[in-house]
């Protein structure tokens, strides 16, 4: 991963360096998460912060053995889950086999206490139903999902070119986004979340020559050719490692994971 280091020292380094810091402050325990090539600047927002429940998942979300940590019921448990998702948000999805809580997103990883506390409402209800449970061991689920946890903190991307003094229109595009600034635009794009990130980088790119400016990147450095060739590679080594991981990116998962 050479190439991520040579290229956070051209593109946003110091930001890198204060959110890492930032993050350190905020958690009681050593940081998780290494260093990541490209994010937004502070204006843009969306870091990973202190673990919450309040995200929800993507409409229709289903229980998946990477992201959740699932308790299997033998009966539904229809009665009395309302009071679940008021307590830890719509993280808690329940099926007819299932109840199940998301344990990663971009807030981080739910807390051992909060993951008892579910499990131990699920229990609760299911006693009240007559119904079994069977729940696995939570220690190697945190494990699991702390180590995922890194690797989505690697992975978590989001390429910024600024356009300054552009003349030409303004791209639309669903797979990056067009953000208007006083002296020209930004064009952002969130890597995981993006289907065939790779080339809609690509896209990207040929938009921001198409409005005639100058490409520059979050400190006012100038983009040349070389340099925006070198983070498409990145990028492309940024989707083979998700993809490693059973993680396609702009798929349910890594929407989920990445929300």
């Amino acid at each position: 991963m050479l190439g991520v280091v040579a290229l956070v020292g051209v593109l946003g380094y110091n930001y890198v360096q204060e959110r890492r810091a930032r993050r350190h402050a905020e958690r009681s325990f050593a940081s998780r998460h290494a260093d990541v090539l490209l994010e937004k600047s502070d204006v843009h927002g969306d870091v990973r912060r202190e673990p919450t429940l309040r995200p929800e998942p993507q409409p229709g979300a289903t229980p998946h053995p990477q992201a959740d940590y699932i308790i299997e019921v033998s009966l539904p448990l229809r009665e009395g889950w309302s009071a679940v998702e008021h307590r830890f948000g719509r993280r808690a999805l329940l099926t007819d086999t299932s109840a199940a809580l998301q344990m990663v997103t971009r807030d981080g990883v739910v807390s051992e206490a909060e993951l008892l506390e579910f499990r131990s409402e699920v229990e609760t209800l299911a006693s009240k139903g007559g119904a079994a449970v069977r729940a696995p061991e939570m220690r190697p689920a945190l494990e699991a999902a702390q180590e995922l946890d890194r690797a989505c903190a690697d992975a978590d991307i989001q390429i910024a070119l600024h356009v300054i003094g552009g003349s030409g229109d303004v791209p639309q595009s669903p797979a990056f986004q067009v953000i208007q600034r006083q002296d020209g635009v930004t064009l952002l794009l969130d890597v995981a979340r993006t289907p065939e990130p790779s080339r809609n980088y690509e896209a990207m790119v040929r938009a921001a020559r198409h409005l005639g400016g100058k490409i520059i990147d979050d400190n006012g450095s100038p983009l040349d050719e070389r340099t925006l060739a070198a983070i498409g590679a990145q990028i492309d080594a940024v989707r083979q490692e998700l993809v490693g991981r059973g993680i396609e990116p702009g798929g349910p998962l890594a929407l989920r994971l990445f929300s």
